[in-house]
């Protein structure tokens, strides 16, 4: 019997793998607000699954092409005036998941695929989809390592990027399909449904340590990897679903950032309060005072 034929030590390198991926992309989804579009992005994932179901191929090809379908939608619709991209991914969320409800309702009920896809088995990860974890690793880390700056660019200068050449639909879709990429890849560790928290939350929890890109990146690998081994060493020591605990263990990464930020700057906004009490200058609610503001993340 070899290492690889031990359930739980592929589990433990696939949520290596996983955390370190939505980590990786996390920093993007976070820095460009594209939480809600995540969010759509894992339950839009859900018709194509059930299609894929219903004619017999692998459940996360069916996956890949609805979350394609849609991140190329958002784009589309986003792009024409007057329409804003998180009305398009609502419209395009609500009827993703009404048309899985309804090839749903053409069969017998959910199959044991279907339920895993939802909510994850990473026990029953393969060495197949270790292989296309670490591929899939490899390719986003390369994309957002070359395309950083022009991503960077866009995402917080949008009219210099313009200004200065760039196509900057195209590269929305660029980072629109590597998040889609990443979203289909995780879903055997944590599900459809949980894989939200794995991206975003390690993401937010780093940039409320630092404000240097690098850093951030780094903490938020570091967060997503430890919420992953810490969640499955609960899940297996207390017998919870593996998804719940990762998506559990990375939210309270999360919490305690924000806790821990809240008393770094209490210091300095305890100094911004006069000793005396200060008139109200108009047109202001704070009564004179306002917290401290972060600064603008930086590159380098």
């Amino acid at each position: 019997m070899s290492w690889w034929d031990d359930a739980l030590h592929r589990a433990t390198v696939e949520v290596i793998l996983a955390g370190a991926l939505g980590g990786l992309v996390g920093v993007q989804v976070v820095l460009r607000r594209l939480s809600f579009f995540t969010m759509a992005l894992t339950h839009a994932t859900f018709p194509g699954v059930v299609a894929a179901s219903i004619i017999g191929v692998n459940l996360l090809i069916g996956g890949a092409v609805a979350g394609g379908i849609i991140a190329l939608g958002v784009a589309a619709l986003s792009r024409r005036r007057g329409q804003d991209a998180a009305a398009a991914t609502g419209v395009l969320l609500s009827a993703g998941f009404a048309l899985g409800a309804g090839l749903v309702a053409t069969q017998s009920g959910f199959s044991r695929d279907l339920s895993s896809f939802l909510v994850g088995s990473i026990l029953t990860v393969s060495t197949t989809d270790l292989a296309t974890t670490a591929v899939v690793l490899a390719v986003v880390a390369t994309v957002l390592l070359v395309c950083a700056r022009p991503l960077l660019l866009v995402g917080f200068d949008r009219t210099g990027a313009q200004a200065a050449g760039l196509r900057t639909g195209a590269w929305d879709i660029v980072l629109l399909l590597t998040i889609e990429i990443v979203v289909v890849t995780v879903v055997p560790a944590v599900g459809t449904i949980l894989a939200l928290s794995l991206i975003v939350a390690p993401a937010a929890a780093a940039r409320l340590w630092s404000d240097r890109l690098p850093v951030i990146t780094a903490m938020a690998v570091v967060f997503g990897v430890g919420s992953g081994l810490v969640g499955l060493w609960v899940s297996s020591h207390w017998n919870v679903a593996a998804g719940a605990s990762i998506s559990l263990i990375a939210t309270a990464v999360l919490a305690v950032s924000w806790l821990s930020s809240r008393l770094r700057w209490l210091p300095t906004q305890l100094r911004r309060i006069p000793a005396s009490a200060a008139p109200a200058v108009p047109g202001r609610s704070d009564g004179g005072s306002s917290a401290a503001a972060r600064p603008a993340v930086v590159t380098q």
